[in-house]
């Protein structure tokens, strides 16, 4: 019978090389899957893995969705590196589309400008705050578990965002249909490249990544909100507090879940719909540990979730596969990733 038992000492190069060998191990069991499904290995491969980075245009598609996993993951490394598990990102995301997109429909006169596209971006900010305050003041409050409370949060915001496209914000020429109405070009996000869906998003997103470290690594704020993730007693006898790092790590991640959100309004959507992300909230989740939970890293493990969507969205078209394609090599992604973790602090031995 076999047992897990603590390595003496775990390789520190093998526990940033995880994430690697956990896109191998993928790639590895995608072959497999494929073969399985009665499709050709190599092309599905190449499908899946390449043919959305052959032009320019599969490039920009990467970037497109690389933006708000980025954004949304920039958060949660933030949030997790000083132990609090914010499970609702997808809420917050939600809240700040609903938010900064009724800014946008209120503001939206067709001239736009700089200072009302800042007053839009600054109201979904504010939305994913207010939404990831809500989990904070709960733990802060009455110590309610910030796992089930943010993610419990995730369906009443999708259910807010539905009566609102239902209800006040349905575009009364739309035919009825469950959508606000579509915003002008002045209030679209700039495009980056001419002839392409890239915008201004994929910029803020590097910018965030950037900021992230250095407010990690270079701040005292950063410095105390890390110390009370790896040790909460030798925080508590430095002063720190647990409740500062609480609130500031939950809004920081409300914040960048909220501008992803508005993003993505002004972005590539132009309007509100019921189904304005199609999961990058939980998807950010693995992005963020695929990433080691640090904000430059999080940059290559959001192209590599991007590669995912974009891939198993050409899986549907050129080979026929259902749309769960993409969640099923998220999963197993995320368990590829964990079982390298658990074999760099274990090994497995023979128990007769």
């Amino acid at each position: 019978m076999f047992k897990l038992e603590a390595r003496p000492a775990p390789s520190v190069l093998m526990s940033w090389m995880s994430p690697l060998l956990a896109v191998l191990l993928t790639v590895l069991c995608g072959a497999l899957l494929f073969a399985a499904l009665g499709k050709d290995t190599l092309a599905g491969l190449a499908v899946f893995f390449l043919e959305p980075m052959k032009d320019l245009r599969g490039w920009t598609e990467l970037g497109l969705k690389v933006a708000p996993l980025l954004l949304i993951a920039v958060g949660l490394a933030i949030c997790y590196r000083a132990n609090v598990y914010n499970i609702g990102a997808e809420g917050q995301f939600v809240v700040g589309a609903v938010a900064g997109g009724a800014a946008a429909l209120y503001l939206d006169d067709g001239i736009g400008g700089a200072f009302v596209m800042g007053l839009v971006l600054l109201a979904g900010m504010a939305g994913g705050m207010a939404w990831a305050a809500i989990t904070a003041f709960l733990r802060d409050r009455f110590n309610a578990s910030e796992i089930l409370v943010s993610l419990m949060l995730v369906y009443v915001a999708q259910l807010l965002l539905s009566y609102l496209v239902y209800g006040v914000l349905r575009d009364p020429e739309g035919f009825n249909f469950p959508q606000s109405k579509l915003l002008s070009d002045a209030m679209l996000l700039p495009i980056l490249i001419p002839g392409t869906r890239l915008h201004l998003g994929i910029a803020l997103a590097l910018l965030a990544a950037v900021g992230g470290w250095l407010f990690l690594s270079k701040s005292i704020s950063g410095f105390r909100l890390r110390v009370g993730g790896m040790a909460p007693a030798a925080a508590r006898y430095a002063g720190f507090s647990a409740r500062k790092s609480l609130w500031t790590s939950m809004l920081i991640c409300g914040a960048l879940s909220g501008l992803a959100g508005v993003c993505e309004v002004l972005g590539p959507l132009g309007q509100l719909t019921p189904s304005v992300s199609p999961g990058y909230g939980f998807a950010a989740i693995i992005v963020a540990y695929v990433g080691r939970l640090h904000p430059v890293g999080v940059i290559f493990s959001s192209f590599v979730m991007a590669l995912f969507y974009i891939g198993g969205e050409l899986a549907q078209s050129r080979l026929g596969l259902p749309s769960a394609i993409t969640g099923v090599f998220q999963g197993i992604l995320l368990f590829a990733l964990l079982a390298c973790d658990v074999l760099i602090q274990y090994k497995l031995s023979w128990r007769k």
